[in-house]
């Protein structure tokens, strides 16, 4: 009973190697699909050679292991990797952006696009000798492997010398226009009127 349990088959490895892959498509870590291609390899291995469990299991996980090494230390590298030739330089310098992660000096921030740019609406930035805050807007000057070289947009500063009228203008000028304005007192209509009837004769 016990050895029928641990007894696994050729195709046993095959089905959980498809099945990891499988899952690499709902899980784009890129480290189920490893595992799952050491499987189908342990599967076909066990199917041409008699080979033991313990060492079916060795196996598969030195092949996974070896497999991930691969993709961190060679393949993720170049994928990774967006030089100027890769993104097109001309497409993403010059386009501005908002902080949301504010750069350090040990470890780059983060801008966001409106936009998606070449695939992705969020890019490592950093600044040269510049201070920016979260939420400050951005233009990209320049490109260094997948970072982006951020610079503050030009703010537009505030008039600081704006001509308001003073208090006693304001007063000469309301005097103004009360002058220019018809008084309604009792003796200017009496005027108004004498002045009418005189003009009529």
């Amino acid at each position: 009973m016990i050895e029928t349990i641990w007894m696994i088959e050729p195709w046993h490895w095959l089905v959980l190697g498809f099945l990891l892959m499988i899952a690499e498509i709902f899980i784009p870590t890129f480290a189920s699909l490893w595992f799952g291609a050491a499987a189908v390899l342990v599967a076909a291995l066990s199917w041409l050679l008699p080979v033991p469990l313990v060492l079916q299991v060795i196996i598969w996980l030195s092949l996974s292991v070896l497999f991930m090494f691969a993709w961190v230390k060679y393949i993720k590298p170049l994928s990774v990797d967006r030089t100027k030739a890769g993104l097109g330089g001309s497409v993403i310098i010059g386009e501005t952006g908002m902080i949301v992660v504010k750069p350090q000096a040990g470890s780059p921030g983060r801008v966001r696009f409106n936009v998606p740019i070449v695939g992705a609406d969020e890019w490592f930035c950093r600044t040269k000798d510049e201070h920016v805050e979260i939420g400050d807007r951005v233009v990209v000057t320049d490109i260094t492997g997948n970072e982006l070289i951020v610079a503050p947009t030009q703010r537009i500063a505030a008039p600081t010398n704006i001509n308001r009228p003073s208090i006693n203008e304001y007063e000469l000028n309301s005097r103004k226009v009360k002058q220019s304005k018809l008084s309604l007192h009792k003796e200017d209509l009496d005027r108004t009127r004498l002045n009418k009837k005189f003009s009529d004769r």
